[in-house]
């Protein structure tokens, strides 16, 4: 069925229903699974409507996903889903059907698989390209353990394009691993698949013949028709009869239909005949049976909730800042090439993608590769940008370090998604970045303050003749008038945003670091009226190098120091505080307010704030209890 709305009410799903674990699919005879597809699909539809969320790549898996629980004998049998953008239908099939409308909310269900929520979620994931090595040290482990099981793997084209999916099919080849890999080809990831390995894939579709399977698992060659799904651009980059997975040592079936359950059905049941390293390439449509989404796959990644309120907040997003302030530098400096891993729309690049075609590159998901592409760029004069989200950078972060930060080059990184980012939970907040970047050497980090600030510190990052970081959240500005001409600020040197109450000697100082220097004021505004003390308010700006001159200077009027941040305290900014103090002996009482040691769950990220105590509200009340405690014992 093809659907054009996405249900307001819940619909009428009665196989669905009686589905509270996969065995109980198991039961159904197989020509009541396109039927249970079907139901699926609709209560996908309704339930990300209710929650909002990953969308397209829910509607592309409902077929596999009932195929894999009905064939193969799950928990015992391991599932393991990449990335997990696609683990609704799982999630559904799996005991938490009515949970589902919870997905991603405080206290619902988790946006992707995770092993603490279900028994059936055998890895937890959120970035992509772990599957593979995931499920096969779960075969090994099995083969140890001597435990009949089959381990399934699934990955999407887009993910297979990062080098640790191919490490890992390399080393389940070398152990002849008991294990089967499903690829699934949509020809996306959030974008369109870009690179040779998108091209190979093209020449496997073109060959027009599919290595079929029989019942007893022997293979034989059968023709195909036209496949009537995706757009395979690419253009052939290898013969069609060259096959990467077969020379590499894996079993290569397929491509295969991947909306039809009965074909699935047969493969999976026919693989189990085989051993060794088994791969099933399938073709499937992101946002299969709901129009709209099949029209635009990338706009229909993720939806809002369908009874969303519009937000009353219309500045510009962080992410558009970055876009404007990449074109308008680029047109000042040819020498600017524009780096990002798969996140072109994400990291607000496509007006840039499209005015300076010959200066941006997309690497697909491999963020390591990005990493090294700039500094090797870098040798050669020119000035890259690598645009990535804080949870992102962690992957490439050996690149960071040696191949960039240690040759002191020329690359700016334009860090997105910093901080907590609410629903998606602990696999995408940008909870670590200063703590893994200040630690190294040559390297210069700043923090804006609202979205001006944050295009005048890209552009100061970019003409800082060495390795710099802008680190900005998810979401929009404050509202401020930004300021097209681009203003470099003196490296290192923080401001005093305000200061309360001056005709007292001695006071609070509250060194606020990035997105918590609005709501810093606020709070300290709130103190200076309840305590008649001295407050002052210093946008530090620079996590490294940190303006320790401002810090010694209010240091004989402060009684006690405020660090405010959204990062992990520890090593975090108000960490480099601390040692700044204890190396210059200034002995004075200081409160660091920022993300508890702990991975913090979903929430919204208004809720996460409060809950970590980095609100107006918060803020004020630990400042307070902090300066009371201390009139108390002096």
């Amino acid at each position: 069925m093809l659907y054009t709305e996405i249900p307001h009410q819940r619909p009428l799903t009665p196989l669905l229903d009686a589905i509270d674990h996969p065995a109980q699919l198991r039961q159904f005879a197989k020509d009541q699974l396109v039927q249970v597809a079907d139901e699926l699909r609709q209560f996908i539809l309704y339930a990300a409507g209710q929650s909002g969320g990953h969308f397209g790549a829910n509607l592309g898996v409902v077929e596999l996903t009932v195929a894999l629980h009905f064939c193969f004998n799950t928990p015992h049998d391991r599932l393991v889903w990449d990335v997990g953008h696609q683990a609704y239908p799982h999630k559904a099939l799996t005991g938490r059907r009515e949970q589902l409308t919870t997905i991603r909310a405080k206290n619902g269900l988790a946006a992707f698989p995770a092993r603490e929520e279900s028994e059936f979620d055998t890895f937890g994931v959120g970035h992509s390209s772990t599957a593979i090595s995931a499920g096969l040290g779960m075969a090994l482990a099995s083969r140890y353990q001597n435990t009949a099981r089959d381990v399934v793997a699934i990955i999407g084209d887009g993910a297979m394009t990062a080098g640790m999916a191919f490490e890992a099919m390399n080393d389940a080849v070398a152990h002849n691993a008991n294990l089967i890999v499903v690829l699934n080809d949509n020809d996306m990831s959030i974008s369109c698949s870009t690179g040779g390995f998108a091209k190979h894939l093209a020449a496997l579709w073109q060959k027009g013949q599919s290595v079929a399977i029989q019942d007893d698992g022997t293979a034989y060659i059968q023709d195909y028709p036209e496949w009537s799904y995706n757009s395979r651009l690419h253009e052939a980059a290898t013969d069609a009869a060259d096959n990467l997975f077969k020379a590499i040592g894996f079993d290569y079936f397929g491509p295969f239909d991947g909306h039809d359950v009965d074909g699935l059905v047969h493969v999976f049941n026919a693989l189990k005949h085989r051993q060794g390293p088994r791969l099933v390439h399938i073709y499937t449509k992101k946002g299969k049976g709901f129009a709209p989404a099949e029209a635009d796959q990338i706009k229909y990644h993720a939806i809002l909730k369908i009874n969303a309120s519009a937000s009353s907040n219309t500045a510009p997003k962080y992410s558009d800042v970055f876009g404007q302030w990449l074109c308008d530098e680029a047109v000042q400096d040819d020498r600017l090439l524009a780096i990002t891993p798969a996140m072109c729309e994400g990291s607000g690049m496509v007006k840039f993608a499209k005015q300076f075609p010959e200066r941006f590159f997309d690497v697909a998901i491999a963020e390591q590769h990005a990493v090294t592409l700039a500094a090797g760029m870098a040798c050669e004069g020119l000035k890259p940008v690598v645009a990535i989200y804080s949870t992102f950078l962690q992957r490439g972060y050996d690149q960071f370090v040696h191949d960039v930060a240690l040759q002191n080059l020329d690359v700016t990184f334009g860090i997105d998604r910093a901080g907590l980012v609410g629903e998606d939970g602990p696999t995408h907040a940008g909870a670590y970045d200063y703590a893994f970047m200040r630690t190294v050497p040559n390297i210069v980090i700043m923090a804006p303050k609202d979205e001006n600030e944050c295009r005048q510190m890209l552009h100061t990052a970019y003409h800082y003749p060495g390795p710099a970081a802008v680190r900005y959240p998810r979401g929009n500005g404050l509202g401020v008038e930004i300021q097209h001409a681009l203003t470099a600020l003196e490296i290192g040197q923080a401001e005093v945003v305000l200061e309360l109450n001056p005709q007292h000697e001695e006071g609070i100082t509250i060194l606020a670091f990035g997105s918590r220097v609005s709501v810093a004021v606020e709070a300290a505004q709130n103190l200076a009226s309840e305590l008649d003390v001295a407050v002052r308010v210093i946008n530090m700006r620079f996590v490294k190098p940190l303006d320790e001159k401002i810090i010694q200077s209010y240091a004989d009027k402060t009684q006690l120091f405020v660090t405010v941040e959204e990062h992990a305290v520890m090593a975090g900014a108000g960490s480099a505080v601390n040692e700044y103090l204890a190396r210059a002996q200034i002995v004075k009482p200081i409160l660091n307010l920022g993300l508890p040691d702990a991975f913090l769950a979903q929430a919204s990220h208004s809720e996460m704030l409060r809950d970590c105590g980095l609100d107006t509200q918060g803020i004020e009340k630990s400042t307070k209890q902090a300066w009371l405690k201390l009139v108390q014992w002096v």
